[in-house]
């Protein structure tokens, strides 16, 4: 796996520039639920709904669960973003992946508030799309952002994504129906 090295921990971690990012652990519930909790008004507009626990450890545990599932079945591979100093700033997660003739994923992620605008994000994009062609052989990873989010597609330019049009009422988001403009990168090997 040309971008995982072993971490510290005895996991392993995608490499990034000036972060890293690896599976998350249970140990990472304090650090995720006050990150998450502070940035709340600064991510409602750009995600789903919030259930009422999401914040709570069994909410997070269920979360775990979940993740370990679609991990082993290559579904899907969750990470979080960590500064080289090990401060949490966001996650990023490579979803939906197909394979058979589209051998493809979605790319999701999220930074907290007070991390915004420090390039955590793009370095996090660029690990992913690193991951998902070199490590897992995928052809093509897609992307999307509301319209009006102008940060979010900033570092989807940035990470070497490409807009390819819009699709509306993509997705519910903060509780309604909302466009998106959706973005693709192609792996340069094939």
């Amino acid at each position: 796996m040309a971008f995982l090295r072993s971490g510290e921990e005895g996991g392993r971690k995608l490499a990034g520039e000036g972060v890293y990012l690896r599976h998350p652990e249970a140990r990472d519930y304090p650090a995720w639920a006050h990150l998450r909790g502070v940035s709340r008004a600064f991510l409602a507009p750009w995600e789903p709904t919030w259930p009422e626990d999401e914040l709570t450890n069994a909410s997070f545990r269920y979360k775990l669960r979940r993740y370990a599932h679609d991990i082993r079945d290559g579904k899907s591979y969750p990470f979080f973003v960590f500064r080289d100093d090990h401060t949490l700033v966001g996650g990023a997660t490579l979803s939906q992946v197909r394979r058979g003739a589209s051998q493809a994923g979605t790319l999701g992620y999220w930074v907290g508030e007070p991390h915004q605008g420090r390039g955590h994000t793009t370095a996090a994009a660029r690990a992913v799309l690193r991951f998902a062609f070199e490590d897992l052989g995928l052809h093509r990873v897609e992307a999307a952002c509301q319209p009006e989010n102008a940060p979010s597609r900033a570092v989807l330019a940035k990470a070497g994504f490409v807009e390819e049009g819009r699709a509306r009422a993509y997705l519910k988001i903060d509780g309604a129906w909302r466009d998106h403009v959706l973005f693709a990168a192609l792996n340069p090997r094939d």
